[in-house]
């Protein structure tokens, strides 16, 4: 196992920095060792790393909506207003709609399997996201129309918003009924999360005046609280919806109105953190790629997801109506809420697991 680990902090270094030098993003390095020392190609990975993958990717993007919670200000949000909340949905629906339109035409599948495609497809990937927007706003950029805020929100709740959806669309494809409480879980989850998320952040802050604690202490109180949170969702499942991802950015968020200085701080080491988790992150994404079956599909599996991401460009463009934005920023936004990776890394096998004839079709996805 560790010498898997050294493999995988090792190789998506050494891509990812030759992907800097190429001009291209890191993380495309970082897949492309993540491929290379997958089970499908070189297999240098050892079995035990692969069994703890997605928990090892949890982790890692635990610590990137912690960071993202500690540099996000309610009051850009409400600045942001609208099109913040209209993100958190709407260009999700427009690319399942479109996939729902396309797919059967172009993959000859029926439209509750291409239903279910789509809610794999559609959902964005915070860890891409957040941060860039992260370096954004460090960098100055964006900060007058509070563009990489509504992004970095909008980015989160899109993932609850679409893995409740592809919950309730699995259970049709395998002959369940569609109640109305599978639905109802979509506000609950993100309600009782943002809820939950504020409690404890506020008692944090409250504990980080009141006891003198070391910063690097604080860091892993916090880490500490991100991991409950994420397994009180796993107890909860099937039974209450619940985001332990906005929870955790919603702990970041309280933190940050009531110890502003704090916040700054520990999201300072949280980045350190993010060092060793982003190669973490991606290469293990980039291990769970058959490249084998994603080359079967070829021209039309790239044609399709070209396509379906129109849509969803379409559906930022329609969010930013009646808003002050230009032309560039317009496009810029719908051009940084396509990215995908890590939630199709999660949930694209299921379907396969569960014996669906679509299960091929939506376990290896191309990542774009």
């Amino acid at each position: 196992m560790l010498q898997g680990l050294a493999l995988i902090f090792l190789g998506g270094m050494a891509l990812g920095r030759l992907s800097s030098r190429l001009r291209l993003p890191p993380l495309l390095g970082m897949l492309l060792a993540g491929i290379l020392l997958g089970p499908h190609v070189l297999g240098l990975l050892d079995e035990r790393i692969l069994l703890l993958s997605s928990d090892l990717r949890r982790i890692a993007l635990l610590i990137i909506l912690t960071r993202a919670g500690l540099n996000l200000r309610l009051e850009d949000l409400r600045r942001v207003g609208r099109p913040a909340l209209l993100m958190c949905f709407l260009p999700a629906c427009f690319e399942l709609v479109g996939m729902v339109l396309l797919a059967p035409k172009l993959l000859g599948v029926r439209p509750l399997e291409a239903a279910l495609l789509g809610s794999v497809v559609a959902a964005v990937s915070p860890a891409v996201i957040i941060p860039k927007m992260l370096r954004l706003i460090e960098d100055g950029w964006g900060g007058a129309r509070r563009i990489p805020q509504m992004i970095m929100a909008g980015a989160s709740v899109d993932d609850v918003f679409v893995i409740v959806l592809f919950t309730s669309l699995t259970g049709l494809a395998a002959g369940e009924s569609l109640a109305f409480s599978d639905l109802a879980r979509i506000p609950v989850s993100i309600l009782l999360g943002i809820a939950a998320g504020l409690l404890c952040g506020s008692l944090l802050a409250v504990l980080y005046h009141r006891v003198p604690i070391r910063d690097t202490a604080k860091v892993v109180l916090l880490l500490s609280l991100s991991f409950l949170l994420a397994a009180l969702e796993d107890r909860l499942s099937g039974r209450v919806g619940f985001s332990s991802l906005l929870a955790v950015m919603a702990a970041g968020v309280a933190l940050q109105m009531r110890q502003g200085e704090t916040a700054a701080r520990l999201s300072a080491r949280y980045a350190k953190l993010w060092v060793a988790a982003e190669p973490l992150l991606f290469v293990l994404v980039g291990a769970t790629v058959n490249i084998r079956c994603a080359l079967d599909f070829g021209p039309v599996a790239v044609l399709l997801l070209f396509l379906v991401l129109l849509f969803r460009m379409l559906g930022v463009w329609v969010c930013l109506l009646g808003t002050a934005l230009d032309r560039r920023e317009r496009l810029f936004c719908m051009a940084a809420y396509c990215p995908k990776a890590t939630v199709q890394a999660a949930i694209g096998p299921i379907p396969l697991s569960m014996g669906l004839a679509c299960g091929n079709l939506g376990q290896h996805r191309a990542m774009t």
